[in-house]
């Protein structure tokens, strides 16, 4: 199976290519620039692979929480490629991804969300794949939810952003904490080839972001209020 994953939603600009068990990544710090480098990196890895576009068994992309710009653009060409040759498409929570990324059967993911929040979920890993224990919300971190139990990984930049407040909330249910943690391409096609498998891949034009976020800014007022 040939599966094609991107992702946008941080600062990284990240592409894999799976192949038959096989992965191959790029995964570089983009800044603001992953509309002007992704498709790039997708012709680059093709190539690489020898695989054409029209081979792929199937096309995922991290589909948020995250940057809203990130989430569109990523969204957008996972569309756009897979539109041209009705490639069927698969969105993989980036939390999800993180977690898959992490060292650990109980990981705590979180992504700095700005504005003093957190995209926060936490996941625990059984027999039969990841479970979801808290699922993609947006919070403040000293109020993040709660886990039952010891041994969780916290990993992501929300980690860094607010080290102290989910420190001291989360306390001895920490076991290791992994700050430069990002989603990564090669985690979203790991997650992604069951499904593809399933045939549970959807056409391009159902492709949706996972904002969690429903607003992008406050007003004047809002702001003032604090």
């Amino acid at each position: 199976m040939k599966i094609l994953a991107l992702d946008t939603s941080t600062e990284f600009c990240s592409v894999a290519l799976a192949m038959d068990g096989e992965c191959v990544e790029r995964h570089v710090l983009a800044g603001q620039r992953h509309s002007h480098m992704i498709l790039a990196m997708v012709a680059d890895l093709l190539a690489t692979g020898g695989v054409a576009l029209s081979a792929l068994d199937g096309i995922a992309f991290g589909e948020g929480p995250g940057s809203f710009t990130g989430l569109r653009i990523g969204c957008g060409v996972a569309q756009g490629l897979a539109f041209a040759h009705d490639i069927p498409v698969a969105g993989i929570g980036t939390l999800l991804a993180l977690a898959e990324g992490a060292a650990g059967p109980r990981v705590i993911a979180g992504l700095d969300a700005r504005m003093g929040e957190m995209y926060h979920a936490a996941f625990e890993r059984g027999a039969a794949g990841w479970r979801t224990v808290c699922a993609p919300s947006l919070c403040l971190a000293a109020q993040a939810p709660l886990v039952d139990g010891s041994g969780w990984v916290g990993c992501g930049s929300a980690f860094r952003a607010y080290r102290d407040a989910l420190g001291a909330r989360l306390g001895s249910r920490l076991a290791a904490v992994i700050e430069e943690a990002s989603p990564h391409a090669a985690a979203i096609a790991c997650l992604a080839e069951p499904i593809f498998q399933r045939g549970e891949g959807v056409p391009a034009w159902e492709a949706r972001p996972l904002y969690v976020r429903d607003r992008v800014a406050l007003k004047t007022h809002e702001r003032g209020a604090g």
